[in-house]
């Protein structure tokens, strides 16, 4: 029977470089950052951690979706039906978030749509660390696991952080669509950081 990637150690899921343990550390910052969002009075720290949480799982689940799932369809018998579920849930942490991103902090139903979407995605990592990529383990081997990984990583790092009905799931009209739209992400995440000082008084007198 097939072993939960949350019950093995790194070198089980072969080595730091493998792409099932990039993603369970990707996970387990996830599910730090929803943590620390619900334990958090502060408004204002809550906003910063939330998109913290947005930027990761977008890039997370883009790079899943351009690498990843791809590799499952090609190494796994019913790699189709497993990806479709996790495609499903994507679609819907992606309609969520853009809802939320629509709405002003401390609106009721802005947190009630993140609570949503925090269960959905703890959902999702348990689907994936349960389900799909141990599956994929059992397909290839560890070297196969270490250049998915590589490349897994390599996209992760250029992808979009936010969500955009436009692009589809999969590839590879997602990256011919979403790689220009990283760009505007990005640059909206680093006018973000740079503006939060000025909105919190922190940058110094006027």
């Amino acid at each position: 029977m097939s072993r939960s990637v949350e019950e093995q150690t790194v070198e089980q899921l072969g080595g730091p470089g493998s792409v099932l343990a990039r993603q369970r550390r990707d996970h387990a910052e996830m599910n730090r950052l929803m943590d620390r969002y619900r334990a958090l009075d502060d408004g204002a720290e809550r906003e910063r951690v939330l998109q913290e949480v947005v930027q990761l799982v977008f890039s997370h689940a883009f790079a899943e979706e351009t690498v990843l799932w791809p590799a499952v369809r090609r190494s796994v018998r019913d790699g189709e039906e497993l990806t479709s579920r996790v495609e499903e849930e994507h679609q819907q942490i992606n309609d969520l978030v853009a809802d939320i991103e629509r709405l002003s902090p401390g609106a009721p139903e802005r947190e009630e749509k993140v609570r949503r979407g925090f269960a959905l995605i703890r959902q999702d990592i348990r689907d994936e660390e349960g389900l799909v990529l141990p599956r994929l383990q059992e397909a290839v081997d560890t070297a196969q696991l270490r250049r998915i990984g590589a490349a897994w990583e390599t996209v992760r790092r250029t992808a979009p952080t936010h969500p955009h009905p436009v692009v589809p799931r999969r590839p590879p009209r997602n990256a011919l669509l979403g790689v220009p739209l990283s760009v505007l992400d990005r640059l909206r995440d680093a006018l973000g950081r740079a503006l939060r000082p000025l909105r919190s008084g922190r940058s110094g007198p006027a």
